[in-house]
């Protein structure tokens, strides 16, 4: 026998991705890996289930047979409660849990004895480059967000002499320059627009003049463990307000990409500083997801206020869904590599920094020292 890998279909609504692909399915048999693929699976991601078959795996139709089979559970987005529920107890799930907004489901992992690892808590080191959804993830958002707020906005991007006269560029500001915010700023550039870019990090700002644009200039450095920004003081979002305010108010376009892991999003924008923007001008909010970056974002929904339209889009992965799935499963293979194999079992070091930072359940408890004081405080 060997340890069995299942992939079931993504329940959530508009979740087109696929936690493994066939590549990495073929990769995973030569390991000696039994991968279990719930049919229709990966069709969203337009991977066909003949596909999976060529690459080794093993289709699977009824997904309470595919869970029960399963020693290790691979998902894109948590389970839902009751999809919780067909996990066998000791199994091992590896998924992107967002402990923060599903407690519930936390402690209905934990009472199952289901050992839980969160690919978006995995440490940010060097070896641990390989297995970071964020970054992988994070690219898609960054690239997808500008083409979505070029298609909103009623002005070109680039600069075009015509015989009309001459079109002025863009302006565009990007908010926030981790990876999202790079490939934010890259895809604003290719598409010819005069870029501005603000971080709290300064550690940043080397990495936005190397594609081009201009770094707005900051007092204070935010930067905490792990390259994350941390949360500013109040003090410090007076000052950031201050300073963000004249850019936003002459940008044509705002990308808002800051948001802290565990927490809600910083609000950057506020509505007296909408109400200074141009008519027509354009603000797309990543951190919809997680509060928004704006103070007028209705998440999935575009808005329009005196003129200017705050659009916070929803699930932007899976509007790149091929790639996004085949990054992600690459995340995934890799952290599987980390993972012990023992008389047909999965063993666990936990001197091993990645697994004992992603871990959330494990045993019967809660392992996550972030986690139980979150659950503690009752806080969801």
């Amino acid at each position: 026998m060997s340890i069995s890998v299942a992939v079931p279909k993504e329940t959530n609504a508009g979740e087109l991705r696929v936690a493994l692909v066939p590549e990495t399915v073929t990769r995973l048999a030569k390991l000696g890996i039994k991968v279990l693929v719930e049919e229709g699976a990966g069709v969203g991601a337009s991977y066909s289930d003949q596909a999976y078959q060529d690459a080794g795996a093993t289709l699977i139709s009824d997904v309470r047979s595919l869970y029960q089979q399963a020693d290790l559970v691979c998902k894109v987005q948590p389970p839902s409660y009751d999809e919780a529920g067909l996990l066998k107890s000791s199994s091992v799930l590896v998924t992107m849990l967002h402990s923060h907004r599903h407690p519930k489901l936390v402690l209905r992992l934990q009472d199952q004895n289901i050992t839980t690892f969160a690919m978006e808590l995995i440490p940010r080191i060097t070896r641990a480059q390989s297995m970071d959804v964020l970054s992988s993830q994070a690219t898609v958002a960054g690239y997808k967000g500008v083409l979505i707020a070029a298609e909103l906005s009623h002005r070109f991007f680039p600069m075009l002499t015509t015989a009309a006269g001459t079109i002025r560029p863009a302006k565009v500001l990007i908010l926030g320059a981790g990876v999202a915010g790079l490939q934010a700023i890259a895809t604003a550039r290719r598409l010819g627009a005069i870029v501005e870019a603000y971080d709290v990090r300064r550690a940043t700002r080397e990495q936005v003049e190397s594609l081009g644009a201009k770094f707005l200039q900051v007092e204070m450095d935010a930067e905490s463990e792990g390259g994350y920004a941390r949360e500013l003081t109040d003090e410090e979002k007076q000052h950031e307000q201050a300073l963000l305010w004249r850019s936003v108010g002459e940008a044509d376009v705002v990308v808002t990409t800051a948001q802290i892991p565990g927490r809600e999003a910083p609000r950057l924008i506020t509505t007296p500083m909408v109400d200074d923007m141009k008519a027509g001008a354009v603000i797309v909010d990543l951190a919809a997801e997680s509060g928004g970056n704006c103070e007028l974002t209705v998440p999935g929904e575009p808005v329009q206020h005196k003129g200017v339209t705050i659009y916070g889009p929803l699930n932007l992965f899976s509007s790149l869904a091929i790639h996004a799935s085949d990054m992600y499963s690459r995340n995934i293979y890799s952290f599987i590599g980390v993972l012990g194999q023992e008389d047909n079992s999965l063993t666990f070091n936990w001197e091993d920094e990645i697994l004992a930072g992603s871990v959330v359940t494990h045993n019967g408890e809660i392992k996550n020292q972030g986690v139980r004081e979150l659950l503690e405080r009752g806080e969801s």
